[in-house]
């Protein structure tokens, strides 16, 4: 007598009962037997066995049974599949999460609103906001979105990674359909507008949020209070702390934190202490976070010595957490003191402290500050990295430090082992590398190199074209720059008044007056503005060519743009004016000096002195005079400074 679909079922049952790894193997020997010879699998069989699968916690074998279902057609219930889902999302493993919710979608089952919830804001949270977003525009367009909640983690995920603009058309599109937004729409909308730099909209956005009758919380302010702060605007952040306390939102330990940081930033202790009186007052003891702020905010200003003593007196009280420590390396390796925190790092370690990459990378960017380049490398192959190993922080600490020092066989080295790591190398990292070919003098392989960078990614930086070009033109290969320059503008790379300066500096050098006129029209037509190094090359080159009358036009021109000139480009200008004998022009020279409040420097110092001393003076008393007062005034001002310092 042949075994029946129910003694198959019986069987798996069995199976089931035993440990996952002991059964797992022998289901499939009988699965494919059943497959083979029959009695083939029925409904029950798949039900019997992802019931199993799920009980045991095996979501890779659950889900391969719901697409052996699907393959044989038979339907899975929506309880089995909402039960994987909600195993993937508990277990956090959002790839299958994705796989089981493409299954629903083929039996039109759609997750229950908590699993579907958490699985968005999970996918969020873990950068997949693509995702997120797909997921999301499914169920909207099929009619299964309930809430505020399913949908604002992906409103404040775009907002994290500057896409406002595509989360307020994601904001309007769900008041069009009916939906009521909450505190944490809005604080989500204000924060992307914030990261983005947008004040108008920040302060238009929170009138709008109050006027749809939707209070702002202390999260939202505390949002915009740093958004302030970061934009130097002191006074205006505490006037809006004020307002926040007026209207009954009490500030958190978070705003007192991102109170404290700023406060350090300015060096102002004595606020400090008094915030910290208030803080205790309302009964709000300073966390890790306070202790960062405090600590990263000494730090910032250069009071090393001042945050090594806090944090011991911190630590002491054993209140302190990796990032806090984090700080503390940092300190030391300020004050070239790597071995040190690698020595504390590794004490630490044997009584539980459990490093992570930022530590490690703040000791290996203290041994390369300090040239130790070998030793971190070392520290590159011999630190317990996470999981993923070292990260580009890492490396372009490293090759960033050969490519100063000149150390080709360890910048091979880190090449090698970031391809092998399948590592990409970025903009910081591409660009330390065009460094080292040109102060090589390798401009072949430079070439090759920012080429490459034209027409794939990334696209060079504004910094590495400017590195480039001046590279260049100072090595006399000026066509070789503006060629660069040409190609580079039809690329994402924007130049700067920086990258204009570098060539017209090179061009007037090498007596190029018609590419100098091309490059300035070309400054005019893109909107930029000549500053005060852009006017200083333009005189230098007059007043080579005895042009005085022209640099005198640009000085005032450049005067009346209220661009203040360096000491560098008045002295050019008054050495070309004595060495043409323009000494009427002098006076309104040094009545210029002393209206813009110029301090001669010891080459101002010289040049008038030698024109007094050579007596071509004596057919001008008047401006000897001046010359006399000038160096006598000066001269007077450097003894009582030596007096003083004496």
């Amino acid at each position: 007598m042949f075994p029946t679909i129910l003694n198959y079922n019986g069987g798996c049952r069995v199976m089931l009962s035993q440990s996952k790894n002991a059964c797992w193997q022998e289901l499939v020997e009988m699965y494919t037997g059943m497959k083979r010879f029959g009695p083939p699998p029925v409904a029950s069989t798949f039900n019997t066995l992802l019931n199993g699968m799920l009980l045991h916690g095996d979501l890779k074998h659950a889900i391969f049974i719901v697409e052996e279902m699907y393959r044989n057609h038979f339907v899975p219930s929506f309880t089995s599949l909402s039960k994987t889902l909600k195993m993937a999302v508990k277990v956090a493993n959002l790839l299958d999460g994705l796989v089981v919710f493409e299954l629903m979608l083929r039996y039109d089952y759609h997750p229950t609103e908590p699993t579907l919830n958490k699985f968005i804001l999970m996918l969020c949270d873990a950068g997949m906001v693509s995702d997120a977003c797909i997921v999301f525009s499914v169920l909207l367009r099929k009619g299964y979105v309930y809430s505020v909640y399913c949908y604002n983690p992906i409103l404040w995920a775009l907002c994290k990674t500057g896409r406002s603009y595509t989360a307020l058309q994601l904001f309007y599109l769900m008041k069009k359909k009916g939906f009521v937004h909450n505190v944490c729409s809005y604080t989500a909308l204000i924060y992307g507008f914030c990261r983005e730099g947008m004040q108008v909209n920040v302060f238009q956005w929170l009138d709008f949020m109050q006027s749809n009758g939707c209070k702002p919380n202390v999260i939202t302010y505390t949002i915009i209070v740093k958004f302030l702060f970061d934009n130097g605007k002191f006074e205006e952040a505490m006037d809006f702390v004020s307002k926040m306390e007026r209207e009954g939102y009490n500030p958190d330990l978070l705003t007192y934190n991102v109170i404290l940081r700023e406060l350090c930033h300015r060096d102002r202790l004595d606020d400090i202490s008094e915030l910290i009186q208030v803080m205790d007052q309302k009964g709000l003891s300073p966390d890790s976070y306070s202790y960062a702020a405090l600590c990263g905010g000494l730090l910032k200003i250069g009071k090393v010595g001042d945050a090594c003593e806090l944090l011991l007196d911190i630590f002491s009280n054993g209140t302190a957490d990796v990032a806090v420590y984090n700080i503390y390396f940092r300190c030391l390796c300020q004050e070239n003191k790597s071995r040190e925190a690698l020595s504390q790092l590794k004490r630490m370690m044997k009584v539980g402290f459990k490093p992570n990459n930022v530590s490690y990378n703040t000791i290996l960017s203290g041994f390369c500050k300090e040239k130790n380049i070998n030793e971190a490398v070392e520290l590159l192959y011999h630190f317990e990295w996470d999981v993923n190993g070292p990260d580009a922080v890492a490396f372009n600490a490293i090759l960033s430090t050969a490519c100063r020092l000149g150390n080709s066989a360890i910048i091979q080295r880190i090449l090698y082992h970031m391809r092998y790591e399948d590592m990409k190398l970025n903009i910081f990292s591409l660009t330390c590398l065009v460094r080292y070919f040109c102060s090589s003098g390798n401009f072949s392989e430079c070439l090759k190199l920012v080429e490459c960078m034209m027409y794939n990614s990334p696209t060079p930086a504004v910094v590495t074209l400017n590195m480039l070009l001046h590279n260049l033109c100072k090595n006399r290969l000026l066509g070789t720059a503006y060629r660069i320059f040409q190609n580079l503008r039809d690329t994402k790379c924007l130049s700067d008044v920086t990258s204009y300066n570098i060539l017209i500096h090179a061009s007037i050098r090498e007596h190029n007056h018609l590419l100098v006129g091309q490059l300035l029209g070309e400054m005019k037509r893109q909107g930029l503005k000549p500053d005060v190094f852009t006017y200083g090359s333009l005189i230098s080159g007059l007043c080579k060519e005895g042009k005085i009358s022209a640099a005198l036009q640009l000085w005032n021109q450049m005067l009346e743009r209220g661009l203040i000139p360096s000491v560098v480009v008045f002295n050019t200008l008054l050495r070309a004016i004595f060495q043409r004998g323009k000494f009427w022009d002098i006076l309104s020279l040094l009545k210029a000096m002393v209206v813009q409040g110029f301090q001669p420097d010891e080459v101002t110092l010289g040049i008038l002195s030698q024109a007094v001393s050579n007596g071509s003076m004596k057919r001008f008393p008047k401006v000897a005079k001046v010359l006399d007062w000038v160096i006598s005034n000066d001269f007077q001002k450097e003894t009582d400074q030596k007096t003083i310092a004496g």
